[in-house]
């Protein structure tokens, strides 16, 4: 388990990390989120002992980073995928990793193995592609089977294939009763691999959930209705304040950020007559914009 407790980290006259208290527990894929600048990389390092807190604790297993006696063999982890030395092979790369944590030259060729490097593992680091890096980065992370990992964007530069084997292999190492950290900006991918998220913007702590709860909680879900009175209805919503927009290339009317009580009950209210009322959940993406909009550090500015 890896809790973090007040932890602040400041850069001169900026709070990187600002006060994040919470937990990332084992048995399950946490993704971490969060705009670019929010802190992410800086909180992974600090767990890592990387940089030293300004204030408060990470801890892994409740000991921070430093004093681990076997730190590889309790943490890995993945910030950088072309931090290695380029004329190395990827071979001479794991087992000099291997050499310097007293870990079994065997385990090098069976990490290989596990990401699909085996055939290339003579290849110079400095000749291998952006996805090849990263899977050399996985085991890497992985070469000392540790119970806690930690993935700063592991699927950059990976085809599809090698994306689902990530999220493949994120899940079973969860399955198998580790924790698993897992930052990235790919949302939709995180739906589909993440069962809990922590979300930080600025620095700050915006939640720390499960996916579904935090998608509840967005308020972004769309109510379709469907009516012979469609102009009539709209209208109705409108003077309500609610944000009723037709429907794309369909004879309804979408209404978003309202319950669809409330939509059924304006409705009955003016004797409108319904022919569909029905609601649809916001996607990890559409919550995720919403609940970190203030907290987004550089945006583009439409033309």
């Amino acid at each position: 388990m890896i809790a973090l407790a007040g932890l602040t980290k400041v850069f001169g006259s900026t709070r990187a990390v600002d006060n994040l208290t919470c937990t990332i527990e084992p048995g399950v894929v946490t993704g971490f989120l969060g705009p670019n600048g929010a802190g992410k990389t800086t909180t992974m390092r600090l767990i890592l002992g990387l940089d030293r807190p300004t204030s408060g604790t990470a801890t892994v297993g409740g000991k921070a980073y430093r004093r681990l006696a076997d730190p590889l063999r309790t943490v890995g982890a993945l910030l950088d995928a072309r931090q290695a030395h380029p004329n190395r092979s990827a071979r001479n790369h794991l087992r000099w990793i291997a050499a310097t944590n007293r870990l079994p030259a065997a385990r090098v060729d069976e990490v290989l193995e596990m990401v699909g490097l085996a055939s290339v593992s003579g290849k110079k680091v400095g000749a291998l592609s952006l996805g090849m890096s990263q899977r050399l980065g996985i085991a890497g992370a992985l070469l000392g089977d540790p119970p806690v990992l930690l993935f700063d964007e592991p699927v950059n530069g990976l085809d599809p294939e090698g994306i689902r084997w990530v999220r493949t292999l994120m899940r079973s190492l969860a399955a198998e009763g580790r924790t698993v950290l897992v930052s990235s900006h790919l949302l939709a991918e995180m739906a589909n691999t993440a069962d809990r998220l922590l979300v930080i913007g600025k620095g700050k702590l915006i939640a720390s959930t499960t996916v579904s709860d935090f998608v509840g909680r967005s308020g972004a879900g769309t109510v379709t209705v469907r009516s012979p009175q469609l102009e009539t209805l709209r209208r109705v919503l409108t003077d309500a304040g609610l944000r009723a927009e037709p429907a794309p290339g369909d004879p309804a009317i979408l209404v978003r950020g309202a319950a669809m009580e409330v939509v059924g009950e304006l409705a009955a209210r003016n004797a409108i007559t319904l022919h569909e009322l029905s609601t649809q959940q916001a996607s990890l993406e559409e919550a995720y914009l919403e609940l970190t909009d203030d907290a987004v550090e550089y945006r583009t500015v439409s033309s």
